[in-house]
């Protein structure tokens, strides 16, 4: 399921980022004394006790003309239209502004869930000062210091407990969802009109035009999908237009929601950096993937184009060398009925259980022809392995000391795992512990 999403909002200079930057655990959002520092719309990822979350940090919302004003002004309202919950901060030393009455009534318009900061409220004595804000009209303000961590755990509190109660979806409908992401203008809306056989949503040659994403059921040869098409993720800093509220964040979303991401790559143009970006997107987020090079049709090709484009690919795309590729034109329909059964083979390695006596005799075998290295004389053991979950499949070994596996062993392990078993097309995850460790 998708995590929920928190903006923070706020007139400028009032604490949003350092409170970003607190929810998130790192210094993702830049911080200085002068407002207008943090113009574009910042991304990140929180939890708090059982609750995990996107956090979005916003331009401070002024109303003006100016058009820098105007721009940070449409970035804050693209934050509330994509977040569940919005969490106002005010200043509590400088006191309810007309800036503050003004971005309430904006707020309350929005009929999202609204939780109330007020910041800088460094000390006890200072905690008077927000009962004014009962007058914007949100509700119960709750004194907080963004600078030293006051409070901030009360104001979690209550932006978590309006989260939307999220019905857990019947996972044995044998429906295999898969999302297809990319840059804008690979091809992704095409692809989707020719996998389905009509006009599903709207192609144009003009980057961006899919503002949305948009699930299709259908079912072919006995087998039920779910297809999602996303709207093209661009750069940050890129994206400026209100209609474009859609973009990394929706794809994200579409990509928790998967079971096999479909990465497009525009073949016309080849690899660039984005492309990465944005495999890592579903890489981080341990999904089944298939690379997808689309319109091969306007390519020149002789006898080496595709192998040397596959080299390319494993060369820039190592961390991801699991992934099949599959060549196609959406426009022509060429190769596009190998993607049916290309996605049924990943989604069932992404959801496959190794027996634990087979797994074990893998493992034995690969320590009998090599030998983990030894740490100032101290050689690991590994005593048995398990594997402890599916989608992405999770394995567990059990050895003497933990910190004696080295990283470039367990890429040996997880070598060895895949040439018995296969797994391709997803990401494996090899944890250790220590024996009769939980």
């Amino acid at each position: 399921m998708s995590k929920p999403t928190i903006a923070i909002v706020g007139r400028p200079n009032v604490g949003k980022s350092t409170l970003f930057n607190r929810i998130v655990g790192g210094r993702m959002a830049i911080v200085e004394d002068k407002p207008g520092v943090t113009r574009d719309r910042l991304y990140g990822n929180g939890s708090w006790l059982n609750y995990e979350f996107h956090v979005i940090d916003t331009g401070g919302i002024e109303i003006g003309d100016e058009p820098l004003l105007a721009q940070m002004r449409a970035q804050a309202e693209i934050a509330v239209d994509e977040s569940d919950v919005i969490l106002f901060i005010v200043d509590g030393k400088t006191g309810v502004t007309d800036a503050d009455e003004a971005v309430a009534h904006l707020l309350r318009r929005s009929k999202k869930h609204v939780v109330l900061g007020v910041n800088k409220l460094d000390n006890f004595k200072q905690r008077e000062q927000m009962y004014e804000f009962y007058s914007l009209g949100l509700g119960e303000p709750y004194a907080i210091s963004c600078a030293h961590g006051l409070g901030i755990g009360d104001l979690l509190d209550a932006v978590t407990a309006k989260f939307p109660y999220i019905e857990t979806e019947d996972e044995d409908d044998g429906a295999i969802r898969f999302a297809l992401i990319g840059r804008p203008n690979v091809g992704k809306s095409s692809l989707v009109n020719t996998i389905l056989g009509k006009e599903r949503v709207i192609v144009s040659d003009i980057a961006g035009t899919t503002r949305d994403a948009i699930d299709t059921p259908f079912t072919r040869d006995g087998q039920n999908f779910v297809i999602v098409d996303t709207a093209g993720i661009r750069r940050r800093g890129r994206v400026y237009e209100k209609t474009e509220k859609y973009s990394v964040l929706r794809a994200q979303r579409s990509i928790e929601e998967s079971d096999v991401v479909l990465v497009l790559i525009n073949g016309e143009e080849g690899i660039i950096e984005q492309d990465k970006k944005i495999a890592g997107y579903a890489h981080d987020a341990g999904r089944a993937i298939v690379i997808v090079v689309n319109k091969w049709d306007a390519v020149e090709k002789d006898g080496k184009t595709m192998d040397k484009f596959k080299k390319k690919i494993r060369e820039q795309f190592q961390f991801i060398d699991y992934a099949p590729i599959v060549f196609l034109s959406a426009l022509t329909g060429s190769r596009v009925d190998q993607i049916l059964p290309v996605i049924q083979q990943v989604a069932e390695n992404h959801s496959l259980r190794v027996q634990t006596s087979l797994l074990n005799d893998c493992i034995m075998d690969t320590v009998a022809m090599t030998p983990p290295p030894s740490d100032k004389g101290k050689r690991l053991k590994i005593y048995y392995t398990t594997q402890v979950a599916v989608r992405p499949p999770v394995f567990v070994l059990f050895v003497n000391d933990p910190e004696l596996l080295h990283f470039s062993y367990v890429r040996h392990v997880e070598n060895r795992i895949r040439e018995t078993f296969g797994f391709v097309g997803t990401p494996i995850k090899i944890l250790s512990r220590k024996k009769n460790e939980k």
